[in-house]
Parts: C-alpha cells; structure tokens; sequence
C-alpha cells in the first residue's frame, strides 16, 4: 500500500496516522498521527504549514469526524518546518496547546537570528573545504524564515517526564541526534512509540547540520539509537514511511548501517581524501548510490555536513586523525 495516500488509518486502537504532502522533492509526505480519546485528543507532530497539508488534515480529521478545534493538542517530535511549523498554525487557529523538547530551545533561537539561508551550514561547509557547494547555495532564491514558524512552544517538554494525551500517558524520551532536541513518545501501556525521524524504516534521517552546530552529533544519534534497545520493543510508528514493524529490529538495522558508513567513509581517507568534501566525494549517496555532484545544492550541503559528522566520529575512535589546517580540517 502506498503510505502516502491521502486519509487516515487505524494504526492501533484509538491512533490514526495521516499522511500529509510535503512541497519538497525527495520526501513525499509527514505523518500526523491522531490520537482519538473519550474526552480529549492530541496530535503528535503538525506538518508543514502550507494550504495543502492544511487541507489534507481537515480532510482527513473530517472522515474521523472531527476538526482540529476538537484537539487539544500537539505533541511535537523536533522544529523541523515538516514537523513543527502547522504545529504552530494550529495553536494559531484551533487553540491548540504545542508541546516540543526542551532541547530545541538553541536550535529555535538560532533559526530566528539568522536569515534563513541555510543557517549554521557556512562554517562547517568552510572546515569541509566545500566552497562550491556554499557558491551553489549562495546561487539559490533566498528562503527567508518566516519566524511565526519558528516560535517557542507553550510547553518545553523533558527526558522521561509523562504527559496526559487522550486518555493516555506518553512518556517522553529525549533522542538527540537528527536535532539536538528530538523527542520519541511511548506509549507504555500499549507498546507504541511515535518515533518521529529518529527511527525511519526505509531511510535514515540526515544527521550533522543543525542552525546551531553540534560537535558530535552523530555519536549523539547513536547513543540515542543504542538507548532505544533498553527500551522494551514497541509498534514502530514513524513520521515519514508505513507504520509497523518492531522497534529494535529497524534500530539494529540502522547502527549496521552507519557501521558499514564509518568503514566507507575510513577507506576514502585511505585512499587519499583529506578533506570533508574530498570525502563526501568520494561516497555515494541515497538509495540509487549517486555522486554528490548529481544532488542539488542543498542535498550537497547536507551530505558534506553528514560527512563530517562521520569523520568525527571516526577522530573519536582514533581511527583517522584530524588537523586543522587555514580554516580547513584535514584527515589522515
């Protein structure tokens, strides 16, 4: 069954995913999922606030036989503009109460200092050596933020505290990695997690660009991930793909892959690439294994940036060393 198509599905008793469409190329479409109560509901993450995710929703609520005023309110998994942003519209709208990991706070001031264009992603594309891809960047339509999509929620939601949604207590779970304040939400009781992009089951979140850097972010995603197996395994439910599917066995899937990723990533700095961009080169990208130079500006941006976040991990394990040399960090 295509996952993308329009309406809700019963996931679980009293959980209904909605795929929303996205204006992007490569994902396609969000899930929100609705979580129906007696007296109450809430939805865990929002979309993305354009006309046609708002439609699609109302849409989708309506067969339900429902309306965003009927929600209370919206749990949301990290700031992502896919996540976050129609969050943001329903609070505006609907009333809707908008809850979000605490530790977004510095990503969400950093989003609103800057201008929009790619924030955070010039010093680390410089230490990478990729002043093409900031010239390809620098190339495309500026994307202003619209900052009524990046305010701070009304609650800051923390590691391991519970929170009443529908009848139900959802416990959250902090998993730092694809944003430095990504939650999870389990649902105890019913051997759920709403896994939003930390655990995905046919691609794997793009870890190492954030508005504000983050030193290590993808041993923070790993950490996260081996954190995931000393939780008992659950109903996967995920914000982009089919829901299903056990928890730990995608997990472990997912820690393979970046294994073999590490092992890539030291055999092309044995070979001679000395930079993060040289690297980023000298892999392949998304499932139909393309050159970098075959992606667009912004999918450069991001797989340099992931790049690096694999060379430090690498620095970490003593496995390449890295200097730094005018600006530029260096790999051997």
């Amino acid at each position: 069954m295509d996952w993308t198509r329009p309406g809700p599905e019963e996931v679980a008793p009293g959980v209904h995913r909605i795929p929303l469409p996205l204006p992007m190329d490569g994902l396609k479409a969000v899930n929100v999922y609705a979580v129906i109560g007696e007296d109450s509901h809430t939805l865990i993450d929002g979309g993305w606030e354009v006309d046609v995710a708002r439609c699609a929703l109302e849409d989708a609520l309506g067969e339900l036989g429902l309306a965003t005023q009927d929600f209370d309110q919206c749990l949301v998994t990290h700031h992502h503009r896919d996540h976050y942003t129609m969050a943001l519209g329903l609070r505006r709208r609907a009333g809707l109460v908008v809850g979000l990991g605490e530790g977004e706070a510095e990503q969400l001031e950093a989003i609103r200092a800057s201008d929009g264009a790619f924030a955070g992603a010039d010093a680390l594309l410089l230490a990478a050596d990729a002043t093409s891809v900031i010239e390809g960047l620098a190339a495309l339509p500026v994307d202003r933020v619209d900052l009524a999509g990046y305010t701070d929620p009304d609650r800051w939601l923390r590691d391991e505290e519970s929170v009443a949604a529908a009848g139900r207590s959802l416990r959250v779970r902090a998993t730092p990695g694809h944003t430095q304040g990504h939650v999870v939400f389990f649902d105890d009781e019913s051997d759920l997690v709403f896994a939003g992009d930390h655990v995905l089951p046919h691609i794997t979140p793009s870890i190492g660009f954030q508005a504000k850097p983050v030193r290590t972010p993808l041993a923070d995603y790993l950490g996260s991930l081996a954190e995931m197996l000393t939780e008992r395994d659950r109903l996967l439910l995920p914000a982009h793909g089919p829901a299903g599917g056990g928890l730990h066995a995608r997990v472990e899937e997912l820690l393979a892959h970046h294994e073999r990723r590490l092992a890539q990533t030291e055999a092309a700095v044995r070979a001679g690439a000395s930079s993060g961009f040289a690297v980023a080169e000298a892999l392949r990208w998304t499932r139909h294994e393309r050159h970098l130079s075959e992606l667009d500006p912004m999918n450069q941006m991001l797989a340099t940036t992931e790049t690096l976040a694999h060379l430090q991990v690498l620095v970490a394990q003593e496995r390449v060393r890295e200097t730094e040399v005018d600006g530029i960090w260096r790999y051997s």
